[in-house]
Order: structure tokens, then sequence, then C-alpha cells
């Protein structure tokens, strides 16, 4: 179906669609049109949704489409219950037979998306595994990540980055350990991750961010006050950790 699409409000102007790629305008997209006050017109069918014949061929149209998908998915489904009446089985029959070569080439394709997936994703996440790893751990990582609104675990990050390093995307200092410090230390390096990971972060911003993770504060409060922020990102600094200075909003 050729498409012609007007708006009152600008004139008339037109675009044709692509017949294999519009078959059929869809009923909820044209509402949307509507409220902005636009019509269109077909170019090969009497179709004109500025008029109340044009709107009942749409909706003819539309209820006639939906019942061509039902009837397609319903004939998929009997096609597949003659084949299994018959004996057949769905699915890859390499697979089924646990055959080497299709064993390998499933995993190459999981593998393919799964990669792709990453580099998609990886503007997100990666930046900020730069600017934390290896100076600071996995497990605080992975809290600065997932406080973004991000899903991880400390397991499912290293294996990321370790596929990155491997495609050559990621550094393979990434991959270093973490300095050994004492469990007291826990709180700083988790405060000093947080301000290197935004460096436009105030330090009321970061007291707000801990209290969200339910960070308890160096004397076992639940409020962190900006001096305390400010005192373990000077202890940060004095044990050689570079982060930045965030402003002080009060």
């Amino acid at each position: 179906m050729n498409i012609a699409s007007s708006s009152r409000s600008s004139g008339s102007s037109f675009r044709q669609a692509e017949p294999s790629l519009t078959p059929c305008p869809d009923f909820g997209d044209h509402l949307k049109l509507e409220e902005r006050q636009a019509h269109f017109r077909s170019l090969r069918d009497p179709i004109d949704t500025s008029t109340p014949q044009g709107m009942f061929s749409l909706q003819v149209l539309g209820a006639v489409a939906q019942l061509e998908r039902a009837l397609i998915a319903e004939r998929t489904k009997a096609g597949m219950r003659a084949a299994k009446a018959r004996g057949k089985i769905a699915g890859n029959p390499g697979l089924r037979e646990r055959r080497p070569e299709a064993i390998r080439a499933a995993s190459a394709a999981r593998q393919r998306v799964y990669v792709g997936d990453l580099i998609a994703s990886a503007s997100v996440w990666l930046p900020i595994v730069r600017r934390l790893r290896p100076q600071h751990s996995w497990d605080d990582v992975v809290r600065v990540l997932n406080n973004r609104g991000q899903s991880w675990t400390i397991e499912k990050l290293r294996r990321a980055v370790h596929r990155l390093v491997q495609e050559r995307m990621a550094e393979a200092e990434l991959l270093r350990r973490s300095p050994r410090r004492p469990p007291e230390d826990r709180l700083m390096t988790l405060v000093a991750g947080i301000a290197i990971a935004d460096p436009d972060l105030s330090l009321r911003d970061i007291a707000a961010q801990l209290e969200r993770m339910r960070e308890r504060t160096p004397r076992g409060g639940r409020q962190w006050a900006a001096s305390s922020v400010k005192s373990l990102l000077d202890q940060a600094l004095r044990l050689g950790l570079v982060v930045p200075q965030p402003r002080d909003d009060a």
C-alpha cells in the first residue's frame, strides 16, 4: 500500500512508503497521528483518514490484518502438531544428536551475540570500570555500577571485562588484583570509588548515594554528613589514591 501523509497545520506533504514494509497501516499508529492533528491518504486505495469513510476502511483493514496474523499462527501450530504426530522432533537435529560441529556452531553463535551485547552496552559501564580498576575491588565497582541502575554481579562483571580484554577492546590491567587493604578501609575505598566514578558529585551527593546504598557511617549511623565523606576522601588522598575533590554545597 502506498501512503501519502498530510497535516492540516502545515499544508500538504506526501511520502510514499514501501509496499513490503507497510502492507497495512496500524490503527494504533493512526491514533498517535490523530493526536497531532495529522492524517494520511493512500495513493492507491480509497483510504483518507480525514473522512469518516476513510476511517471505517482503515478499521476494516486493521481487523483483516489481525485475523490473518491469527490464522498464520494457528496454521503454524497445526503444522507443528502434525509433524510431532509423524514422529518429527522440533529443534536442531545436530544438537539433539550431540554432534561436535553443531555444538561448536551453537556456542560460537551465542558468543557472537554475547560480545555484540557487551559492545553495545560498553559505553555505559566500561568508563566507570576504567576509572576504578584495579585500584578498587570488584565488589566496590559492582556496588557503584548497581547504584546507577545497572544489574551486575562480581562474576558477571569480571567475565565481561575479561571478554573485552580478549577482544582487545579493554586494557589487561583492569584484570589485575586490587591492593589488599584492612577491612576498616572498605568505606574509604568505596567513597573514593564513588567520587572517581562521577567527579561532578558534591560531598552531599556522595552522602546521599551512600544512604541509598544503606552504608553505615564510620560510627555506625545511617545518616551521612558531608564532613564524614570529606574525612574519608582526605584519608584516601593520604594513602596515595588519586581522587577528585568534590565541592561542598553547604
